[in-house]
């Protein structure tokens, strides 16, 4: 199925998790089992990452098309600029329209690991505005999705406006929904999406939710993404940090609380990195009642 038909159909807040594609075979059966678990709440669709840096591309192919053949969950392929000519990309979503796969999450990408600055390759991609033009024109039978930072991205010398920018770009040559990066401040989700639609975005922000399960982990994660770590959370979550239950018991019930509070402010959504774990997702999907095992 296609996210735009996904959500033109939506009648009620979409559920989307994200996986990121592990590097071995024991990580790779733990993510089947998270996708197992996960099925049971009936998540609209479910993406996986590329890695960091584009470092696990034929894994996330393998798994993405598993997905697709093996499951009755709606998968979605992150494609990146990351080391790739037009001709790669462009053999890669003929093997995805093949497959079956009808949904693409286009990213620029991170830069590989050891490098601080992303660098197009001869023949490539620069920005993923034009990546997602080149999926449109080249290849439209795919529903596009893209990244955008309520936050700023880490390397926009104008912060949170460029970001507005570069999403309407995007929105303008082809993509049907916007995910975003993780984030902790709704307020800080509300003034960019209120300021994107004001500059003419007018399709669905699906805001990105990470339910902390160690503290410590996220905190390295927001430093290398920009994702602003608050006062509050920082004096709620550091006392927990050597209890892994009290870390994980608190970590649901802050993603409960931001959740509902997102959905009461007409959030069309909500994305969930699961990093690969799935307890936390589905407690606070059924706390708020928006878990479809019912349906």
């Amino acid at each position: 199925m296609k996210l735009t038909e996904i959500l033109a159909d939506a009648a009620g807040p979409l559920i989307s998790c994200e996986f990121f594609p592990p590097k071995t075979d024991k990580g790779e059966a733990n993510l089947w089992q998270c996708l197992q678990e996960l099925a049971t709440i009936r998540p609209d669709y479910v993406s996986v990452t590329y890695g960091a840096g584009g470092s696990s591309q034929d894994r996330t192919k393998r798994i993405v098309i598993r997905i697709r053949h093996e499951t009755e969950l709606t998968p979605v392929a992150h494609l990146t600029c990351v080391g790739a000519t037009r001709e790669d990309l462009a053999a890669l979503l003929e093997e995805y329209r093949e497959a079956g796969i009808a949904n693409i999450l286009a990213l620029r990408g991170d830069p590989p690991e050891g490098t601080d600055r992303f660098k197009m390759v001869k023949g490539g991609f620069a920005y993923a505005s034009d990546l997602v033009r080149f999926i449109r024109e080249q290849h439209g039978n795919f529903s596009i999705a893209v990244a955008t930072y309520p936050e700023g991205h880490p390397e926009s010398p104008g912060g949170v406006e460029d970001d507005i920018r570069f999403l309407k770009l995007k929105q303008d040559n082809g993509a049907c929904v916007a995910i975003t990066q993780y984030f902790f401040d709704n307020e800080a989700f509300y003034r960019f999406r209120d300021r994107a639609v004001a500059a003419g975005v007018n399709i669905p922000i699906v805001p990105g939710i990470v339910p902390i399960t160690n503290y410590t982990q996220i905190v390295s994660f927001s430093a290398k993404c920009g994702a602003i770590i608050p006062d509050w959370l920082h004096t709620r979550m550091q006392p927990l940090v050597d209890d892994a239950e009290a870390t994980k018991a608190a970590g649901i019930d802050i993603a409960a609380e931001q959740c509902a509070d997102l959905l009461a402010h007409g959030a069309p959504g909500l994305h969930f990195i699961t990093l690969n774990k799935s307890e936390a997702t589905i407690a606070v999907c059924r706390r708020l009642g928006i878990a479809k095992e019912s349906i």
